[in-house]
């Protein structure tokens, strides 16, 4: 910590009892166990957090559900509940810099990141789904004179969500924020590997006025708090984002109880560039669409397709940018990636490094990690085939394979060629290709001349083994709502 300017706020709560959030009070767990929370830039223990077991879970659902049918919360008028969320975002404006300086550390990543993309993104929720809160209507239906028919939407009940560890304070906004615009009350499990912002979350959710059990927090490990998430009986619907092999054991075992479900799964997302794309634009578009969040993004544009004629100079290029990257802890200002998030991601990650060795393909750059701290270099692949595991398998690291093609259909027929679905980019001049390619690839987002830009308004989500459901805009609503049908006799 010595090595770090952070904030008084940020160094007092670190150093103190970081505890769990159940019916509007910070408590400690029922076992009083505790795990460490690790900062990925030294391997040293950040902060030690209060360990969420089945009893804690339990305790949280059910402040949830008596949240739910109070009338604290179920009477307020949607204007008020809106204004509510309002309020978070304001106070989340206000602590951005404590809450940057947390997610930095915990995570790893740059703050210039966390404060130019997590945070803008995470108040941009709380406004666009605040601002749904009043505006989530039916329809009225004609059907004959002698019937009104109408239908509403009404709260699921009370929602299970499970977040990542790669965006912890965004995905949890991304989480709470459309469950609260439907009147839905939430117990959310961060991921162990990064708890530390949203337990901070639940410190603005209590200032900013929410009634007691509306939001619940609860940090702990999958095999024990997710799966007592995932198998309590009064949890209505389960919203997970994660990998894909943990979201078909939740639909299997959500399955038992017919809860609701959305998942929000891996990715391997083809990144295409045309040899009429403007490449000043493309080479830096294409590097920073696997770099950025050290490659640890569901959506990263992993595997590289680039137009025969132009490969040599686009793989040449990114081999320059990669060799540019200056690593350090995420708090450092003139840093541009920081360490991944933990031992468990960095042995995985240098060991596809190294089975993409063995395997036969090309380093152009990178390869090489630290000895302290979990920091992988940017690595580049060339020579590689669609059969390798590299090219297949998401790896969640600053790692690029790169392959050449000839004609549009063989782009599209390489994009396809994976069991996800998550996004895609297209580089090109052209609108006519670009639209040719938008409609044959089998990709949940597609970005044209850009890469992995979000916004609150925008659904994101998977194809295939990516998942379904959406995240954002008025799609995530349906998340979290029934449709009630009403007749009525006027005969």
């Amino acid at each position: 910590m010595k090595n770090y300017k952070i904030s008084k706020n940020v160094e007092e709560f670190l150093n103190g009892e970081v505890k769990l959030f159940i019916g509007g009070k910070f408590v400690k767990s029922e076992s009083g166990k505790t795990f460490g929370s690790i900062n990925p830039a030294n391997g040293e223990v950040l902060a030690t957090v209060y360990e969420a077991e089945k009893p804690d879970v339990d305790k949280a659902v059910r402040a949830a559900k008596e949240a739910f049918e109070h009338e604290n919360w179920s009477d307020l008028t949607t204007l008020q509940r809106g204004n509510l969320m309002f309020r978070l975002a304001q106070l989340i404006e206000e602590h951005k810099q404590e809450i940057a300086e947390i997610d930095s550390l915990d995570n790893g990543k740059p703050i210039h990141e966390v404060l130019g993309n997590d945070i803008p993104n995470a108040i941009g929720q709380f406004q666009y789904f605040g601002g749904w809160s009043t505006k989530n209507t039916g329809q009225t239906i004609p059907v004959s004179n002698e019937s009104f028919n109408y239908t509403k939407h009404e709260p699921v009940g009370v929602a299970g969500q499970i977040i990542p560890w790669n965006f912890p304070f965004m995905m949890a906004a991304w989480k709470i924020a459309p469950a609260l615009a439907t009147g839905c009350t939430v117990v959310l499990k961060p991921a162990e590997q990064t708890p530390l912002s949203a337990i901070y979350l639940g410190k603005l959710i209590k200032e900013a006025g929410f009634p007691d059990g509306v939001v619940n927090i609860v940090p702990g490990y999958g095999d024990k708090a997710g799966n007592a998430l995932v198998e309590h009986p009064d949890i209505d619907k389960i919203a997970f984002t994660g990998s894909t092999a943990v979201g078909k054991a939740i639909m299997k075992k959500a399955a038992d109880d017919m809860k609701r479900v959305t998942l929000e799964l891996g990715g391997k997302s083809p990144n295409i560039i045309l040899k009429d794309a403007d490449l000043d634009k493309a080479i830096p578009g294409a590097f920073a669409a696997i770099m950025a969040n050290q490659g640890e993004v569901c959506s990263a544009g992993s595997r590289l397709y680039v137009q025969r004629e132009i490969f040599g100079e686009v793989t040449e290029k990114l081999t320059e940018f990669a060799k540019k990257v200056k690593q350090g802890p995420g708090l450092l200002q003139d840093i541009d990636m920081g360490p991944l998030v933990s031992k468990e991601q960095f042995e995985k990650v240098t060991g596809y490094i190294q089975k993409g060795i063995n395997e036969g393909a090309t380093i152009l750059t990178g390869g090489s990690h630290s000895d302290k701290g979990f920091f992988v270099e940017p690595t580049i692949f060339t020579e590689v085939t669609d059969e390798m595991s590299i090219v297949k398998e998401e790896i969640f690291g600053p790692v690029l394979v790169a392959q050449p093609f000839d004609t549009l259909d063989e782009a599209i027929e390489k994009a396809n060629n994976s069991p996800y679905g998550l996004g895609a980019g297209i580089w090109t001049e052209s609108n006519k290709k670009a639209h040719y390619m938008i409609d044959r690839i089998q990709s949940g987002s597609v970005w044209v001349n850009c890469y992995n830009l979000t916004n609150p308004a925008i659904p994101f989500g998977g194809y295939k083994q990516s998942g379904f459901g959406r995240e954002m805009g008025s799609y995530a609503l349906e998340n979290y709502t029934e449709v009630k049908t009403v007749w009525m006799d006027l005969s």
